[in-house]
């Protein structure tokens, strides 16, 4: 029997993140070695006799091999508690957190908590052929197409010629193997089994869609009152779509600073197919929809790089949480990023691991297609080249490194060419193109306020801690300065990310290491916020880091119910162990997360902005009754409600009510009856109105938002 010796026992204590560990046995009871790394020798009772088995004392509750997950867990869970507002605390949340992060630390360098590992995959060989035809006719037509963007318009001639490039590169550069069955024979052999089997659901299948189903409940529910009201990058947009219904259809919109064109497309999608109109609506349907289908992405991710039930756990938190909950009911272009960035990662991922040359070309797609939705999106392809640089930092065959340059030269392609007509534009108009993104990091709008190493290193630690201290002061899209995860879900991304490192260490696989820098990496637009530091951390621009930690979420909790099934000593009781303690922890996590979004987002929102529907809904039903939709006007005052968003909330689409001090006597032509919104502060207007109209009446209307009164003046119609 080959037994350790003193030197190896020794050595495992020294170098113990090897996974090299001796244990000496109990007097009287031998073990076997096996020169393996990451071996255990360990002694159970099975491997003694009977007799001596009988003889050892019976193991107490600690003992239960369980408690590697179940008390990091506790501990880590009781650490985010301790920092949850109102009543935080730093030192015993920090202490909580050592805590846990010590004992599991030592339970994974025991083997007892572990990460699923991900699944092996066959490398494929490509011979890197290419079809010259199709070559040829991509980059003519790209250039004919690249020309006929001038003029910041999409027509029919250079949508043509667009379409033709893209096509004719995706076929000279398709890889399909010999012995692949053709696209007929795919859709036959379908057809045969749905007309002999019917469609069938396995119980997986029926799980991952009841995920779903819960994550678009998260989603829609009360998505037209959450939030309640529009501001005024509301109403750019809105007037932006009414161009592209109009039949403007830009490349770039440069109303407000500068806007991507997708957004402006995809709400008047919604408006036609909705028939919701010009409205908040329309915008917050396109972007509930790209929150909702970011996270089948999420679950495949998972799937590909750990296992489907750490997918299917990461799309369920990611489904019900706050954070991308709130940034997809915004309205704004905020759930674009992690829309286009999750299939970006995941097909960049899967090629990769795969060498699969189409998985190259259909991250470019994506890649191309997010630089066309939110401008936090333009620092996706740093990552994409770090995501290609750590996977060739790692000893690897030659084969698969070349494979790897092939993709990434073949998705830089597809993307510029995607990327074309925006690129027409930028260099018609750089300054235009990059004017919001440069006003945040350098001196254009004004100086920075700190050395500029000082405020990255400050925004660089704002944002790393804001998952479990505070995501930021903008009310927008946040409940103000609180953790930007749940309890739950913070407590497994601490622990997670301290497994991933620990795996890391001792494996060297490179996607642990790209899935922890990742995280900072697609955070970067908000960390650079170098003139504005006070907008970071922000959860708009670090939207995309949400893959990765909802990533880790889900491996960190499928390892740990792993563990637990492997724990128990009867199967069946393992398994019901499994299932509580996940329903418990998701369960906990949906109550949270709901009030979280539907009651204190909601009344955060409410309170910080202005009460835009009640005034809307009160020139609505004057309209409707004894007045008129032109005769109802609102006074304009200092840093009070955009008269713009009156008119949508009024259902009057791009009519525009405000009416200065200095107009309102133009109205004493109009004989119909008059209806005057003025602020509570605005003494000056009601002086006015009482002179030019003594015979008029006035009334405070009470607003169900504390501080938002404001009076009406009603005009009688002429006799």
């Amino acid at each position: 029997m080959n037994e350790p010796s003193v030197l190896d026992y020794v050595k495992s204590k020294i170098f113990f993140w090897r996974g090299y560990v001796v244990e000496i046995p109990p007097p009287g009871v031998d073990s076997a070695f096996v020169d393996e790394p990451g071996t255990r020798f360990d002694v159970s009772t099975s491997d003694v006799p009977t007799s001596d088995a009988a003889a050892l004392p019976r193991p107490d509750v600690m003992s239960w091999p369980g408690w590697w997950v179940m008390l990091p867990l506790l501990l880590a869970l009781a650490a985010q508690r301790a920092l949850e507002p109102p009543t935080r605390s730093i030192l015993l949340g920090m202490s909580f957190y050592l805590l846990a992060a010590g004992f599991l630390l030592w339970g994974s360098l025991r083997g007892r908590v572990t990460l699923p590992a991900a699944p092996a995959q066959p490398e494929t060989s490509d011979p890197m052929t290419v079809r010259p035809l199709g070559m040829w006719i991509s980059i003519v037509f790209g250039l004919l197409a690249f020309l006929a963007f001038g003029g910041n318009r999409f027509t029919q001639i250079n949508l043509l010629l667009w379409l033709i490039s893209l096509a004719a590169f995706f076929y000279a550069f398709w890889y399909l193997p010999p012995d692949a069955p053709t696209l007929r024979e795919k859709l036959r052999t379908i057809f045969e089994r749905f007309k002999s089997n019917g469609i069938i659901f396995s119980p997986w299948s029926l799980l991952v869609l009841a995920v779903f189903a819960l994550s678009a409940f998260y989603r829609f529910y009360q998505l037209d009152r959450v939030p309640p009201e529009m501001f005024s990058d509301h109403a750019e947009k809105l007037y932006d779509v009414a161009d592209v219904l109009a039949g403007k259809y830009s490349i770039f919109f440069p109303r407000n600073t500068g806007r991507e064109a997708f957004q402006m497309y995809l709400t008047a999608a919604m408006s036609l197919i909705f028939n919701t109109d010009l409205s908040f609506l329309s915008l917050k349907l396109g972007t509930a929809f790209a929150g909702l289908f970011t996270l089948p992405f999420i679950y495949l991710l998972g799937k590909e790089v750990a296992s489907r039930r750490a997918g299917l756990l990461a799309m369920a938190f990611a489904g019900i949480a706050y954070w991308p909950n709130v940034i997809a009911r915004v309205a704004l272009r905020f759930a674009l990023y992690p829309f286009f960035a999750a299939p970006t990662l995941y097909f960049l991922v899967r090629g990769l691991r795969r060498g699969s040359r189409n998985d190259f070309l259909l991250a470019g797609l994506f890649l191309g297609l997010g630089l066309h939705g939110y401008s936090p999106f333009r620092f996706v392809p740093f990552v994409v080249l770090a995501a290609v640089g750590v996977y060739l930092l790692h000893k690897r065959p030659r084969a698969q490194r070349r494979q790897a340059i092939w993709g990434l030269i073949l998705l830089v392609f597809v993307s510029l060419l995607i990327f074309a007509p925006l690129l027409r534009y930028a260099l018609s108009d750089m300054p235009g193109f990059t004017y919001r993104t440069m006003t945040r990091m350098s001196e254009v709008e004004q100086p920075f306020p700190e050395p500029v190493w000082q405020i990255f290193t400050q925004n660089l630690w704002a944002a790393l801690t804001m998952f479990f201290w505070d995501d930021g002061e903008i009310w927008v899209h946040s409940v103000t300065h609180r953790p930007a995860l749940g309890m739950v879900s913070a407590a497994l991304f601490a622990l997670g990310g301290l497994m991933l490192t620990v795996r890391y260490l001792r494996r060297r696989n490179w996607l642990d290491l790209f899935w922890l820098i990742s995280i900072p990496l697609l955070m970067m637009p908000s960390i650079l916020s170098l003139a504005f530091p006070d907008e970071n951390p922000s959860l708009n621009r670090t939207g995309a880091a949400l893959i990765p930690v909802f990533l880790i979420v889900g491996m960190t909790l499928d390892g740990f119910l792993n563990q637990l099934e492997r724990s128990s000593r009867v199967p069946a009781r393992g398994q019901w162990l499994v299932w509580g303690v996940g329903i418990l922890l998701l369960g906990g996590s949906c109550a949270q997360n709901f009030d979280l979004v539907f009651n204190q987002y909601r009344e955060n929102f409410a309170r910080s902005s202005w009460n835009t529907s009640e005034l809307g809904a009160v020139i609505r039903q004057f309209a409707d009754t004894i007045g008129d939709e032109d005769s109802a006007w609102v006074v304009p005052y200092p840093h009070w409600v955009d008269t713009r968003l009156v008119g949508m909330r009024a259902d009057v689409p791009l009519r525009d009510y405000a009416l200065w001090p200095d107009q309102i006597a133009d109205t004493l032509d109009n004989p119909l009856a008059k209806l005057f919104l003025y602020k509570l502060e605005d003494t000056d207007t009601r002086d006015m109105l009482e002179t030019i109209y003594p015979n008029g009446a006035v009334q405070l209307y009470d607003s169900a938002i504390e501080g938002k009164d404001f009076y009406i003046y009603f005009v009688p119609p002429e006799q």
